[in-house]
Order: C-alpha cells, then structure tokens, then sequence
C-alpha cells in the first residue's frame, strides 16, 4: 500500500464540497486555513504538491445570487467567471503566510486531448514546479462547454497527475473509500482498504454522485482510478472534510488506495514506445553520447530530419549508421526542425524568428 510519507510529486483533488458551506456559500476558512498548513508541511520535506481545486461556480453563484437551482451553461460560466477569482486570491492568502507561491492553472479536456497543448500544459507545469510553486487547477468552466470539458474534477485530477508525472492522487471526497455498496443504504457494506486490479465486479459496485455541490460520484473515482494507476500512479480516496485531512490520511485515517503497477517514469515510457513515430531525427555523434547519458535532444546535435510531424508527435531517433536510440515527443514540427538542425539553442529565435524552447525532444518525453 502506498504511503503519503512517500510521495514525491503529490496532487490533490478538492471537490466544492469541502470548500464552500452549502448553506451560506462562504467559503469555509478554517478547513482551508488547515489544508495551506498540510501542504506547507508536504512541501517543507520536499514533496511537490499541485491542487486541483473545485468551488469557482458554487463560489461565484453565491456572489451573483443565483441560488441552489440548475444552472443554464451561460449561467455556469458566469458564475466560474466570478468565482474563479475569489477562488485563487483564497488559495494564494491561505499560503502565502507559508512562504508558498502559487500559480493558477485552467485547462480544458482540449489541453490534453491535443498532444502540442498536452506537451505545452506540461512544461509548464513542471517549470512551476521546479521553481517551487504550488499550482491551483481547475477546469476553465468560464469557456468549457460540455462537448470540450471533463465534466468532473476526478478525471481532472488524474489527467493532471498523469500530465505532471505524480506518483501519488488523493481524491479528497464526502467518503472515506470506495465500499461493495453505498453504505448509507446497505449496512453490510465494506470498505476496501486496497485495490489492486479494478475488475468488473469492482466496476459494479460504484455508483453515482450523492452531493448537490459535486459532479463526481465512485464511477468517475473509478475512471480517474484507471488513468491514475495506468501511468504509474497510485490514487486515494479518502474523507476530506475534517480538518488537516492529509495530515490525517498519514496518520491511519480510513481511505481507499489502488495501486499501479509501475512508477509513473516507466509508464510514460512504456506509452511513448508503443507510438508509432511520424519521422525520424538522425543525431551526430556528439548527440548519440548524451542521449546515452540520459540527457535531452537538442537542435545542435541533430544531423538529418525525415517524415512530416508536427509538435508533440513521436518520432524515432537514430545514430548515423542507422542504430536506434530510442523514441520520443518533437517539441518542433518537422518543418522546424529542419530549420534548426544543428544550430545552437540561442540561434533558434533568428531562425525561426520567434522564441522557441531550448530542447527538440527532452529526456522526460524520451524512451531509449
């Protein structure tokens, strides 16, 4: 079983539930007030912590009054449009006292639905966390329609989690686990501490939402499940609404952990051979020895470019005699790359004539 003490690059789901009073719409201070602290603590021992937080529409429908009602989509976005603001202003108060900075993030389903604005998300996400930063996501409802949204902040979650390389996403939910029934109906309902394969007897116990403020129910927890676990990352649910609910969930508090088979670098490896490459990126020498010490492809090294791919498809990378190297993800179109072919990393923007990153296929998005 996994243990939070263990993890290293850690994202949390927060659902509006936990965040916002349902009867008065106020946002509930002293649990978040708790929740800045677990973080700071995760961060203080060096664990990277994203949040991916709900409450921008159960936020902003109590600004504008617009009551407990179903909302139309017009009405949700303007409400994710008034909320959304008040939500990253609480984020950033609540930990700024902890020396901690954070950054807002809104993303799409198109965000990683596309592999250019995938790559895109990534990067940045990483350079964020590599500066320290604690990003806050949400779904940017203000412009989500339901054809380009996820529809759930679950899926959310595990598609951050899979984007950012977590080896480990709390769910944190109105129930401390997944259970064989709803156990508000069914007294002979069980908890299960760990699942490690999701069978379809498993698939058949979910059910649906139960929150008039959340949209997820155990069916989207299980969907988030398989994503999670399929790239190396081992994913929890547990009850959030006590106070320091993560410091809570490391000292034995009840929760659900599925377990993945593998950790999240080799996962992204593995899905990164099993592409089918658009073209091939012959290197040089000098290219061939760094790849070997496990470092990024950068244009000075490339000698020859074949095939038509665009940013963010795979592309085989080979030694001049033909030898593979291994696979990975261009950060340039084919066009570009032939462009910047052996030009250093300060002549790109002359070249190309505009900035461009540093690195044609950098060693997270590389399999050798």
């Amino acid at each position: 079983m996994a243990a939070l003490s263990e993890a290293k690059r850690l994202v949390a789901k927060i659902g509006s539930a936990l965040l916002v009073d349902r009867l008065t719409g106020e946002l509930r201070a002293d649990w978040l007030a708790s929740m800045a602290a677990d973080v700071a603590r995760l961060r203080a021992r060096g664990t990277d912590v994203v949040l991916v937080s709900s409450g921008s529409i159960a936020l902003g429908r109590g600004v504008l009054g617009l009551g407990a009602a179903e909302l139309s989509l017009e009405q949700s976005q303007a409400a994710a449009a008034v909320g959304q603001i008040r939500l990253a202003r609480a984020w950033e108060e609540h930990l700024a006292p902890h020396g901690i900075t954070t950054a807002q993030v809104l993303v799409t389903l198109e965000d990683s639905a596309d592999r250019r604005r995938y790559l895109n998300s990534r990067a940045t996400l990483g350079t964020l966390l590599g500066l320290g930063v604690v990003p806050i996501v949400n779904e940017n409802d203000t412009v989500a329609t339901d054809e380009i949204r996820y529809g759930d902040n679950d899926r959310l979650a595990a598609q951050v989690a899979v984007t950012v390389g977590a080896d480990q996403l709390v769910l944190l939910s109105d129930v401390d686990g997944f259970y064989s029934a709803n156990p508000a109906q069914d007294p002979a309902a069980h908890r299960f501490d760990v699942i490690e394969t999701i069978t379809p007897e498993i698939e058949a116990m979910a059910g649906d939402a139960g929150s008039g403020l959340s949209k997820g129910g155990m069916k989207t927890k299980l969907m988030a499940a398989k994503t999670a676990t399929a790239a190396g990352c081992a994913l929890c649910i547990t009850e959030g609404s006590r106070l320091n609910p993560l410091t809570s969930l490391e000292n034995g508090a009840p929760a659900t952990w599925f377990t993945p088979g593998l950790d999240p670098q080799a996962a992204r490896k593995r899905w990164i051979s099993a592409m089918k490459p658009r073209g091939t990126l012959t290197v040089d020498a000098g290219a061939a020895e760094a790849l070997g010490q496990g470092k990024s492809l950068l244009p000075a090294g490339l000698a020859r470019v074949e095939g038509t791919f665009g940013r963010g498809d795979p592309v085989a990378i080979r030694d001049a005699s033909g030898r593979a190297l291994g696979q990975g993800l261009a950060r340039y179109t084919a066009a570009e790359a032939r462009a910047i072919a052996g030009r250093r990393s300060v002549e790109i923007e002359e070249v190309l004539g505009y900035a461009g990153r540093a690195v044609l296929v950098h060693r997270d998005d590389m399999a050798t």
